[in-house]
Formats: C-alpha cells, structure tokens, sequence
C-alpha cells in the first residue's frame, strides 16, 4: 500500500511535523496562502490541539475507502480505522494535517462549481485520519486538504461515528 490514489503521485511519502507551535503553524500556513474555514480554526483554537515540540518523521499512506477493501456499501470511519490497523496502518496525529497542507501546495484542483456536498466529503478532497479530541457533536473531528479554483484549503470537519464514507472518499494513514 502506498499512495495508490490515481492523481496524487505527489503527495509526499513522509510528513515532518513538530517542533513549531500553533501560531507559527497557523503563520506558516497564511504565508502559503492556505484559507481555513470555521472548523480549522475551532481545531486550531482547542487547548487539547498540542504541537510536538520536537520534530517527528510520519511515514503516510493515501488510499480510498474501495482500496481499503469496503464496496459500494461505503464504510464508518471505526470500519476504516479497524480495516488500517489490519493492514499496519495507523491515525496519525491531528497536526500531520497543517504540516502535509504546506508540504503539499500542487494538489490538483477539486471539482469547483458542483453542488455543496453537505454531510459527504468533497470531490477531490483529502481526509487525514486522526483521533478526535472528543466525541462531542461540536467538536470539529479533524482536517481535510481540498484546493479549489487555485485556492488551498485546510479545513476541519464534522461527523458522527454513524456517518458513512463513500467508496471514493480518500484518507491518510500513517505507516505504523
């Protein structure tokens, strides 16, 4: 299993997290024109979301809810998650989603101008698997990655452990 996912051969393989704060992360990410939306910065601005104060190399693997082996019937993020740990695969911590935002800005471009996909994930979006800070319904679960008409995004989510992944939807794991 690698980063299988047809149109992103340039994900990187690793991702090099820690050793900055949140602050410096979120200066960073502004610095590379990365827009957040309202769940990022609830992420951002929650005491738990704790930076690694020294650096960490994570070794990521991108792969649909299909190559994880589930059909059309799509599968719940507990499904996914039990599906990657069978297959040496692991959440990786909530920040992987900033670093791997900066390090990579040549996502290719999501669907623009389709309807809004409330309650699914965006077409051409990229959903890091991560442990969320809690199971409140108001606690955004973790990011995703999107870029749309050239803009990069990094953008928190909500969800419910009841909610289904579609067979397309794609996730980052982190190598265990």
């Amino acid at each position: 299993m690698g980063n299988a996912v047809s149109g992103l051969a340039s994900l990187p393989n690793t991702v090099r997290i820690g050793g900055v704060g949140k602050r410096d992360l979120l200066q960073a990410l502004g610095a590379h024109n990365v827009q957040l939306n309202r769940a990022a910065d609830m992420l951002f601005e929650d005491p738990r979301f704790v930076p690694l104060g020294h650096n960490q190399v994570i070794e990521i693997a991108t792969l649909s809810v299909a190559e994880l082996g589930f059909g059309a019937e799509g599968a719940t993020y507990g499904q996914l998650t039990a599906r990657a740990l069978e297959s040496r695969l692991a959440e990786c911590p909530l920040e992987l989603g900033p670093h791997l935002r900066m390090q990579f800005l040549d996502q290719p471009e999501g669907a623009a101008g389709l309807p809004a996909t409330r309650g699914r994930v965006p077409p051409g979006a990229i959903t890091v698997a991560s442990l969320p800070l809690d199971e409140r319904d108001e606690t955004p679960k973790g990011f995703y990655l999107r870029r749309i008409d050239g803009v990069l995004w990094l953008r928190g989510y909500w969800s419910w452990p009841g909610h289904i992944w579609n067979p397309e939807d794609v996730l980052i794991f982190a190598r265990a």
